[in-house]
């Protein structure tokens, strides 16, 4: 059975209404982190590689 995406949205979302929401729950099993736009759920989910969400969070947060 394929496991389903568990949705989130950042902690330091003030719902403005201009969010994204992503499931890390897919990183280990499929390599993939999806991202989508939390105003339009049944809308399209990017796939981001896991890697890349990985270096974009270092990035987001200064690390390097």
């Amino acid at each position: 059975m394929m496991e389903s995406p568990r949705w989130v949205t950042s902690s330091y979302s003030n719902n403005g209404g201009a969010c994204v929401e992503v499931a890390t729950n897919l990183a280990a099993s499929r390599g993939v982190v999806p991202v989508r736009d939390s105003k339009m759920t049944d809308g399209p989910v990017l796939d981001v590689s896991a890697a890349a969400f990985t270096s974009f969070v270092a990035g987001v947060k200064g690390v390097s």
